[in-house]
């Protein structure tokens, strides 16, 4: 029988940058957390006016950005509302993320 291997908590840890900074590495989603970043908590209808993208392409990319909880989504009745989720923004550019390839002497 096979074994799923067991992963340690390093290897969680680059999963999940990995995940981050592939998300990252689209100019539309850095765009759309540009203007998140401009103008703060935006409907979906304003933010596909504000870069000029099909309703349909614009989801994909935002379903992207929160699957790495880059991005908050809040829902009333008839529309669906985000914006960054400045926490783990910060925390990508953060210390804490170059700390993992310092060594201890040079770690902040």
């Amino acid at each position: 029988m096979n074994e799923l291997p067991i992963l340690n908590q390093m290897d969680i840890t680059f999963e999940t940058y990995e995940a981050k900074f592939k998300a990252l590495a689209d100019k539309k989603r850095l765009q759309i957390m540009y203007e998140l970043t401009q103008h703060g908590r935006v409907n979906v209808s304003d933010l596909a006016d504000l870069l000029d993208m099909a309703q349909s392409k614009l989801s994909y990319h935002l379903k992207i950005l929160l699957d790495v909880n880059l991005l908050i989504k809040e829902s009333d009745a008839t529309m669906n509302y985000y914006e960054l989720n400045h926490k783990e923004v910060n925390h990508l550019l953060s210390a804490e993320l170059c700390c993992l390839f310092r060594t201890n002497n040079n770690c902040c």
